[in-house]
């Protein structure tokens, strides 16, 4: 075959290629015009964590879609917004991250992840969480978390509902450091022998343990390991040469020193 046979063979391929390329989007489109998004009783919900916290669940879903976005279901596949679909998910509190997408058969699909609490702070009757990155959420109506308490004279306030990170610096450096010490206490014995910690009118951190009368005067979440093991050797050490209860308060804050007060 001559040369310019060839060309005009190929550029006719290629025309033709082009030709049925478009044709075939045409009728996608019209195809997609024709089929609607089905209803929420379809709706298909995938939690990934589901397993590890229960914050989110289908019904949460259908609901805010209901109240936020509202006439989906009839609509034609290429009139859904799907970006704003998952930026309506996104903005409730217990939602990490969202995706949003439809099958052929008009079923809207929901995959997303929960966020994950590391710490409850309870200031008074406003309780809220904080996952590792210092995102403040507050407790959710459905499920919750067994993480460490912190409760009494925070050295921050937030209102009853918020969500995002604290803005100043200093409020920020604190809970930095309470999320180091969560992070160092988790996984030892301490993460289930410790109920509660609480900010005393000093700011001192106090550990109450889940049984016996003592107390731990903590103070500021730093040298977090130091004390911990401080912690030990008094029950190691010290709690055995005593009766139960002898001792109401054992002070940690001084290094290699243990201050026990009855």
């Amino acid at each position: 075959m001559k040369p310019i046979a060839r060309r005009g063979l190929g550029l006719l391929l290629i025309i033709t290629c082009f030709l049925v390329w478009m044709l075939s989007s045409s009728m996608s489109r019209r195809e997609l015009r024709s089929r609607t998004c089905q209803g929420k009783g379809t709706l298909q919900v995938y939690v990934v964590d589901s397993l590890e916290r229960r914050f989110v669940a289908r019904e949460d879903i259908e609901a805010w879609l209901d109240a936020e976005y509202r006439a989906y279901a009839g609509l034609p596949l290429d009139s859904v917004n799907l970006d704003r679909i998952e930026s309506i998910i996104r903005s409730h509190s217990a939602v990490r991250d969202c995706e949003a997408w439809l099958t052929d058969d008009g079923i809207l699909h929901v995959s997303l992840s929960q966020r994950q609490p590391v710490v409850r702070f309870q200031d008074g009757t406003n309780g809220y969480y904080s996952d590792s990155e210092g995102f403040l959420f507050p407790l959710q109506a459905r499920g919750s978390v067994r993480v460490p308490v912190v409760d009494g004279h925070l050295p921050f306030h937030v209102p009853r509902g918020y969500k995002g990170a604290l803005t100043k610096p200093e409020e920020a450096a604190w809970l930095r450091q309470i999320l180091g010490m969560v992070n160092t206490v988790h996984g030892t014995v301490w993460e289930d022998n410790i109920s509660q910690i609480t900010v005393n009118k000093d700011g001192d951190l106090v550990f109450i343990p889940r049984e016996g009368k003592e107390r731990f005067l903590f103070g500021a979440p730093t040298r977090v390991k130091e004390k911990l093991e401080l912690m030990a050797a008094y029950y190691e050490s010290v709690a055995p040469t005593k009766e139960p209860g002898w001792y109401s308060l054992v002070d940690v804050r001084h290094k290699k020193q243990l201050v026990c007060r009855k």
